[in-house]
């Protein structure tokens, strides 16, 4: 199992990125998605998820209105559309899959798969 993130970088304040993920090695459709970040320093916390079946989503306060998650199942690829980036957005984002059978999870634990992570620097 391979998940590939991509789409990092560096842009200034009120900036845009779309971070893709693209999973090797499982049947995608059947796995609820998340994205992470981590900021040096800072514990891994949860971005948002996209559920396997309906795509439903969650997103953490601090990025509701601004981030957007998505899937596509035919390219085995999740997206994070982020918007209005701000300089406390700056850190390293990560994917992570969990199989549906499992439930959802707001945290790191129950994820067995990650991406290798994608930096991102919001400058002001």
């Amino acid at each position: 199992v391979q998940l590939q993130a991509s789409g990092g970088g560096s842009v200034h304040r009120g900036g845009s990125l779309k971070l893709s993920c693209v999973a090797y090695g499982i049947t995608f459709s059947d796995y609820n998605m998340a994205w992470f970040r981590q900021a040096p320093g800072e514990d891994r916390e949860i971005v948002g998820r996209i559920s396997w079946s309906v795509s439903a989503t969650y997103y953490a306060d601090f990025v509701k209105g601004r981030f957007i998650i998505s899937r596509d199942n035919a390219k085995n690829t999740v997206y994070l559309q982020m918007n209005s980036l701000k300089p406390e957005d700056t850190a390293v984002y990560y994917c992570a899959a969990v199989h549906y059978r499992r439930g959802y999870s707001l945290t790191v634990e129950p994820y067995p798969y990650w991406g290798q992570g994608t930096h991102v620097t919001v400058s002001s």
